[in-house]
């Protein structure tokens, strides 16, 4: 980008030469001229603007001109602002993945306006239009909404070859979990139904979604299930569909402790699928906690591995989970006191038990606790 550059040597006398700059040091273009009065100055400038319009055929963005008309703020209207650099980006982030291969350009304006401000279709649009200045009909959504299902396996095949080109996936291991998205509707059908609000929208129908992503964290596949689906009962139908269609050997589930049962675990370990998931200690048996109280160090990324029928059960102890731990048990225990001692706001919490129509502390439960703190556990076959 060439420039002008103004250099006086005197109260008379003023330089003016055109420049750009390359690797950061200031290039002279052109000597324009010397002037001795500003009349000399203002043509040595205009000289200046003519070489730099010939020499570079460079637009310029703003008129180097003062103007002498003034704007009264208060005649004055806002119009709106266009956050048209967020669309440019996505935009650009979608054909990188892409998503662009599928042509449904109104199906990938609702997904950039999710990203920004989630909201129903409908509002969606009207937000597009109002963020971005991008018009579409709503007409057009309800044409092309029905159509958009068939799509499914297009969008996991895409995000599978891009993750495979840009994280080296090579489906050895994949994260599993579900989460619930709720309708603004109180009417149920086939799909939509009352369930397990992740949302604390328990009175509102809600499907529930199954996503599979990579270790870096990108989705490559998900399912959808009516909204009364035990979260539980989504793992294997999810990971084996996914094996079938890609044709996998080997391959590891990772879950969170919800995913666990003695059905799931005789289903993976028949399909020959490895898998880690959470393990609710607190279920375990006596016995078992009795062996990990015994043989684990409590000392930051000390393990010990426990043999157990959901497989090999992984324990590891943390100080900060040991101090977070600590504190809620402590905290439950004062409000089990505060209950047992005001027996007029008598009811059951974790740590009291029943002893006729008196409350007591369950001191076996709290000594289960104490054995467990800052203490996570892992089921794995591996």
């Amino acid at each position: 980008m060439y420039k002008i550059r103004a250099i006086s040597y005197s109260s008379s006398s003023i330089s003016i030469q055109v420049y750009k700059i390359v690797n950061r040091k200031r290039v002279i273009i052109r000597h324009i001229g010397t002037a001795r009065n500003d009349q000399e100055k203002t043509y040595l400038l205009s000289l200046a603007d003519d070489f730099i319009n010939k020499a570079s055929k460079q637009l310029r963005l703003f008129e180097n001109t003062h103007s002498l008309s003034i704007l009264n703020l208060n005649q004055a209207e806002f119009i709106g602002v266009h956050f048209t650099f967020l669309y440019e980006f996505m935009s650009k982030l979608i054909i990188q993945v892409g998503l662009d291969k599928i042509k449904k350009i109104l199906l990938l304006d609702l997904v950039i306006m999710r990203i920004m401000e989630p909201a129903s279709k409908l509002r969606s649009i009207e937000l597009l239009e109002q963020y971005f200045g991008i018009k579409h009909r709503r007409q057009n959504y309800y044409e092309s909404a029905k159509d958009w299902l068939s799509l499914k396996s297009k969008v996991e095949s895409i995000a599978v070859n891009f993750a495979k080109k840009r994280y080296a996936f090579c489906y050895d291991i994949l994260f599993y979990d579900v989460t619930t998205l709720y309708f603004e509707t109180f009417e149920e059908d086939d799909l939509r139904r009352n369930g397990f609000s992740k949302d604390n929208k328990s009175q509102q129908p809600q499907i529930v979604v199954g996503l599979m992503v990579t270790k870096e964290g990108f989705p490559i596949s998900y399912e959808v299930f009516s909204g009364n689906t035990f979260e539980g009962h989504t793992i294997i139908p999810v990971v084996k569909k996914f094996i079938n269609k890609n044709a996998i050997k080997n391959f590891t589930v990772v879950a969170d402790a919800a995913m666990i049962s003695n059905e799931n675990i005789t289903e993976l370990r028949a399909e020959s699928i490895n898998y880690i998931v959470g393990a609710r200690l607190g279920n375990l048996s006596n016995k078992t906690i009795e062996e990990i109280d015994s043989k684990i160090i409590k000392e930051d990324g000390k393990t010990i591995r426990v043999k157990t029928p959901n497989g090999y059960l992984i324990c590891a102890f943390s100080s900060l989970r040991y101090r977070k731990d600590k504190y809620e048990m402590e905290k439950q225990i004062t409000k089990a006191n505060l209950v047992i001692e005001n027996p007029s706001k008598s009811k059951k919490l974790k740590f009291t038990k029943a002893n006729g129509q008196k409350l007591e502390l369950n001191e076996k439960l709290i000594l289960k606790t104490k054995k467990l703190l800052g203490i996570k556990g892992y089921y794995t076959n591996l």
